[in-house]
């Protein structure tokens, strides 16, 4: 636990270093025991649920602030980022039990808050694996999902992982599923591997975002096909030359300020403001 302490800290010390966009109203809120961060741009009714990244055990609302602004910014809509319970110390099914919690409660304060419009779903890495679950544990909910490099496969099985030599290999992955699983078995748990789900056609329209450098690149390939077959309306773009992780980095990686424009972009055309 020590260095996953030391490691938590070192993300919150770079992310504080970023510069933060203004977005008219930042507040945290209680949503039913789950810690969430509302980030809501003057006239915005439609909310965009935003899971972040980092392997199931590291990051948090903080490390995600930035991109959280700008998301809110450059899509005009109310952005919930969720501070969901991470393993080792909150395993399987702690997090996306965290995650249906705040879409329950944001239902029911949508009207107090003037929140009325549509409701949206985005993660990246692990953050897309939770917006994915929560999603289809939740059919009929959201408007539109946005998937960006989804963490999806316990097995490591792609052959991304064996042509692409950044971020991480086989063995961190296999070390992020055995701290996010309770028990072996709930590496097939669909919850979980979500890619084993039997309720992918119920997904309203989705966008999935793979990297070109990047182990997750198959599986999010994977799914876009699936969701393809089993009849949803899916848009996959695979961001050529780019790094697992380069979405929230608008300072080193040109294509970051893109993605975030797609991303709303994709949620304007699926809801209203």
């Amino acid at each position: 636990m020590a260095m996953i302490r030391k490691l938590r800290a070192d993300a919150q010390e770079l992310a504080a270093q970023q510069p933060r966009e203004h977005v008219d109203s930042v507040i945290d809120v209680d949503a039913d025991g789950v810690l969430c961060r509302l980030y809501r741009p003057a006239g915005a009714t439609s909310t965009i649920i935003h899971l972040h990244g980092g392997g199931f055990v590291f990051h948090d609302i903080a490390v995600h602030d930035a991109a959280a602004r700008r998301l809110a910014n450059r899509a005009g809509m109310a952005v919930l980022s969720v501070d969901y319970r991470r393993p080792p110390q909150y395993r399987f099914p702690a997090a996306p039990d965290d995650a249906s919690t705040a879409v329950r409660w944001l239902q029911r304060a949508a009207t107090g808050l003037g929140l009325t419009g549509s409701l949206l779903l985005h993660g990246d890495s692990a953050g897309g694996n939770l917006a994915l679950v929560t999603a289809l544990r939740n059919p009929g909910v959201f408007s539109a999902v946005a998937l960006i490099y989804p963490f999806l496969d316990p097995t490591a099985s792609f052959d991304s992982y064996s042509s692409t030599d950044v971020a991480f290999d086989r063995a961190e992955a296999a070390w992020y599923w055995r701290q996010y699983a309770a028990k072996p078995e709930d590496l097939t748990d669909p919850d979980l591997a979500p890619l084993l789900s039997d309720q992918l056609g119920t997904l309203p329209p989705t966008l999935v975002v793979t990297s070109e450098h990047d182990p997750l690149r198959d599986e999010g390939e994977e799914l876009a096909l699936r969701l393809a077959e089993a009849g949803v309306s899916v848009v996959a773009t695979r961001y050529l030359g780019q790094l697992h992780g380069f979405w929230r980095h608008v300072d080193l990686f040109d294509a970051a300020e893109p993605l975030t424009r797609q991303v709303a972009g994709f949620f304007n055309q699926h809801a209203g403001r």
